[in-house]
């Protein structure tokens, strides 16, 4: 994977370095960004924080590009919650206006780069045009093997883990089983996620401590990395630092290490 990088970096460069510290063999198999700071990133420069927005579609392309090289199993991407329906109305319609020329633009990059696109979260909430260009992206790329990129939109863990719960139950009942009989993973297989491998990786950016009800039940066993970069900001560098970071970890699952 190292030769996907070969024209694209330059020799002795610190993003080289990092990248001769990364273990191909032990990179995790799925990623999941909280893409945090495009506001305070436009406040600084005193623009509009859709500018901040604006600016973090050239930090997706660098992330997808290098998750794409490093063969990341799945990248998943927090772009909207359901609270974030609380900002600002012209905010929320230029995200969404955003969201969809980027889908027209990016998508051919996309699917060039063998990236399977899906959006998760409470998709029948966004609007009838907006459903119908994420449906085309992800009809489009159906077939791809690579990367699976997941973009959360109207997006909540607690909800996604009640509709979950609701639906075992359901199909338990239909089945003529107990409520008893209702396995964690019987509510794994309802989650937006089913079809995904366990979060390996969680990286936040602009430097705040906190999950913001993304991936709830996922993220049990995952390891956290936290940047104070700014996601307008964040880039390939940024990711080889936190899957270095990440390679650092000792991963016990609750268990106990057999080292002393």
């Amino acid at each position: 994977m190292r030769e996907n990088f070969d024209k694209i970096i330059k020799a002795e460069s610190e993003e080289a370095q990092l990248l001769g510290k990364i273990d191909f063999a032990r990179l995790p198999q799925h990623i999941a960004i909280i893409m945090d700071g495009n506001g305070r990133w436009a406040k600084q420069r005193s623009r509009p924080r859709i500018f901040g927005h604006q600016a973090g579609a050239e930090s997706v392309r660098a992330t997808l590009d290098t998750c794409a090289r490093l063969q990341i199993k799945a990248v998943t991407l927090y772009a909207f919650s359901t609270e974030n329906w609380k900002r600002p109305e012209d905010e929320v319609s230029g995200l969404m206006q955003m969201l969809k020329l980027y889908l027209k633009k990016e998508l051919k990059t996309v699917h060039k780069n063998n990236i399977r696109f899906q959006a998760i979260g409470k998709i029948s909430g966004l609007s009838e045009d907006l459903q119908k260009e994420l449906a085309a992206a992800a009809a489009y790329t159906a077939t791809n093997t690579g990367t699976i990129l997941s973009v959360a939109l109207n997006y909540g863990g607690r909800a996604e883990i009640t509709e979950a719960a609701k639906k075992a139950v359901r199909r338990l009942l239909e089945n003529g089983d107990s409520i008893e009989d209702l396995r964690e993973a019987d509510i794994e297989q309802n989650l937006y996620t089913n079809n995904l491998p366990e979060v390996d990786l969680l990286i936040r950016t602009s430097g705040e401590f906190r999950i913001s009800n993304f991936l709830l039940w996922q993220l049990a066993y995952s390891e956290i990395y936290v940047t104070p970069t700014l996601f307008p900001d964040f880039r390939r560098q940024h990711i080889f630092e936190a899957i270095v970071e990440f390679q650092k970890r000792e991963r016990r699952f609750g268990g106990i290490t057999t080292k002393r």
